[in-house]
C-alpha cells in the first residue's frame, strides 16, 4: 500500500496541472476609488503618439486587476513609477499600523489573541495586560511587467516586522512571489486559505478557525465560464510539527504539501462565491526500531464562501476537517499534533483528528466607509485511541465584535472587543478578553 500511494500521490498532481496547462491566472477585481501618483519615464523610448493619460489610465488598469482582496491584503501602492510605454511599472507602497489593546479576566500570553495559548490557571502575573503593538506595519514593492512574450507578469513582495521574539521589531518576508501565465512561484499565502471567506480583525491572527499562512509554493489557477468557475492546484513546502515519542525521530520532508480547490462566484464582480478545497500531505518520519524510514499520510478538506447580500451586508464563513493538518488551522498552528504515537503500542504512529468552523456578518452602515462586524469560531482537537492527557488542548472558542471607520481612503480607525475560552481534554476550562484600538494609514 505504501508504494501505491508513493506512485499515486505524484500521479495526481501531474495530472491535475496538466488538465490546467492552458489556464489563465486568477484575477481579483475590487471597485473602489483609487487614484495613485503615477510618475511617467522615459527610458530611451521612441514612441510617435503619447497620451499621458490614457498612460496613466492603463497603469491603474494594471494595478486594480492584479490586486488581491481579503484578510490581510494590503491596498494598491499610492506612489507608482512607469516606463511611457507601460512595458514596466513598479509601486511602493506599506502600512503603518498601532494597536492598543488591554487584556482583563484573563490575560493572553501571547500578542495576537489565540485560544491555544490561554493559560489554564491564574495569577497575579495574568489577570489583566496592556500592550502597543506596531508589529505589524507593512512595506512592499509590487511591480508589473506587460511583455510581449509572457504577457502580463505580476511580482510582488512585502515584509513586515515580527521576525523575531515579541516586540523586537526584527523584519520578517511575508510574501515573495511571481506571478505569470497563471502560475504563482514563490511565497504566498496557502492555497488552501480562502482569502475572502473571513472578515477584517483588529487581531493579526483572526478566526481562530481560519487557515491564513504563508508556504513556498509551485500553484497554478484557471478561471472559465465568464470566471464564474475557477480551479486551482499547488505544491507546498510542508511544515511538519508532531510528537515522536521514544521510538520515532523527526528527518527532512521529501513530499510537498498537494492542495486543490475550485470555486464557484456569482453576483455583480463576482463578489460572492463558495469554494471547496483539499490538501493531502504525506510526512516523513524514522523509525527508531526497525531503522528505516516511515511516512504517516495527512488530509484534510474545507468548505469556505463569502456572500455579498446587496451593499449592506456580508456573510463569511469556512469549515474545515482533516488529520494531520495543524498548519492549516489557526489555533493548532505549531503544535505538536499533525500526528503522534499510539499510548497502547508506543512502536506505531497516528495521525491525529481535527476540525474548526468559522461564521461571521458584517453589516455596512456606510458601505466602503463605516462598518460593523461580529462572528464565532471553534476548533476542536480529539482523542485517537487513548492519546492526548487530560491537561492538553480539547477545544478553543473564539468570538469578536468590532467596528471599523475609514477616515480617508488611506486612513482607518478600529474598536474591538474580543472573547476567547480553552477547554482541556479533562475538562478543565479557562477564558481571556481583549478590548482592543487600532488606528492605520496606508501609503
Amino acid at each position: 500500500m505504501k508504494r501505491i500511494r508513493h506512485f499515486l500521490l505524484p500521479l495526481l498532481c501531474t495530472t491535475l496541472v496538466a488538465s490546467t496547462l492552458s489556464a489563465q491566472n486568477t484575477i481579483y477585481y475590487e471597485m473602489e476609488e483609487y487614484t495613485p501618483t503615477i510618475y511617467m519615464i522615459a527610458v530611451g523610448e521612441t514612441l510617435q503618439e503619447y497620451d499621458p493619460e490614457a498612460s496613466k489610465q492603463q497603469v491603474i488598469d494594471d494595478f486594480m486587476e492584479t490586486r488581491r482582496c481579503g484578510f490581510q491584503q494590503a491596498h494598491n501602492p499610492q506612489f507608482i513609477f512607469s516606463t511611457r510605454n507601460n512595458r514596466f511599472a513598479l509601486g511602493i507602497g506599506g502600512i503603518v499600523t498601532l494597536r492598543t489593546s488591554y487584556d482583563f479576566n484573563g490575560a493572553m500570553g501571547n500578542i495576537d489573541f489565540v485560544p491555544y495559548d490561554i493559560p489554564m490557571s491564574r495569577g497575579y502575573a495574568n489577570r489583566q495586560r496592556v500592550m502597543m503593538d506596531a508589529s505589524t506595519s507593512r512595506l512592499f514593492l509590487k511591480a508589473i511587467i506587460n511583455s510581449r512574450m509572457l504577457g502580463r507578469v505580476h511580482i510582488y513582495t512585502d515584509m513586515d516586522f515580527r521576525g523575531g521574539d515579541e516586540f523586537s521589531y526584527l523584519p520578517r518576508l511575508r510574501s515573495a512571489y511571481v506571478e505569470v501565465g497563471g502560475f504563482t512561484i514563490g511565497r504566498d499565502v496557502t492555497t488552501f486559505c480562502d482569502l475572502a471567506a473571513a472578515p477584517e480583525t483588529i487581531d493579526f491572527q483572526g478566526p481562530n478557525a481560519y487557515n491564513f499562512a504563508f508556504n513556498e509554493m509551485i500553484r497554478y489557477e484557471y478561471s472559465f465560464l465568464r470566471n464564474h468557475l475557477t480551479v486551482g492546484v499547488a505544491a507546498e513546502m510542508p511544515q511538519v510539527s508532531a510528537t515522536y515519542g521514544e521510538h520515532f525521530s523527526p528527518i527532512y520532508q521529501r513530499v510537498p504539501d498537494g492542495i486543490a480547490y475550485i470555486q464557484y462566484a456569482w453576483g455583480e464582480n463576482r463578489s460572492s462565491h463558495i469554494r471547496a478545497s483539499g490538501v493531502i500531505r504525506d510526512m516523513y518520519l524514522h523509525d527508531n526500531v526497525n531503522g528505516k524510514n516511515t511516512t504517516q499520510l495527512g488530509w484534510g478538506a474545507q468548505f469556505s464562501g463569502h456572500i455579498d447580500l446587496g451593499r449592506w451586508v456580508d456573510l463569511y464563513m469556512n469549515g474545515v476537517y482533516g488529520r494531520g493538518i495543524t498548519p492549516y488551522i489557526q489555533d493548532l498552528a505549531g503544535a505538536p499534533y499533525d500526528f503522534a504515537y499510539n499510548p497502547s503500542n508506543p512502536e506505531r504512529m497516528q495521525t491525529m483528528p481535527m476540525w474548526g468552523w468559522q461564521a461571521a456578518a458584517q453589516i455596512n452602515i456606510i458601505p466602503g466607509k463605516m462598518w460593523l462586524a461580529g462572528g464565532y469560531s471553534e476548533v476542536r482537537l480529539e482523542k485517537h485511541n487513548g492519546y492526548l492527557s487530560d491537561n492538553q488542548y480539547h477545544k478553543g472558542d473564539y468570538i469578536f465584535g468590532n467596528a471599523f471607520c475609514n477616515l480617508s481612503p488611506n486612513f482607518t480607525i478600529a474598536v474591538e472587543y474580543l472573547h476567547g475560552s480553552r477547554e482541556d481534554m479533562g475538562g478543565s476550562k479557562s477564558s481571556a478578553n481583549r478590548v482592543s484600538l487600532m488606528a492605520r494609514y496606508n501609503f
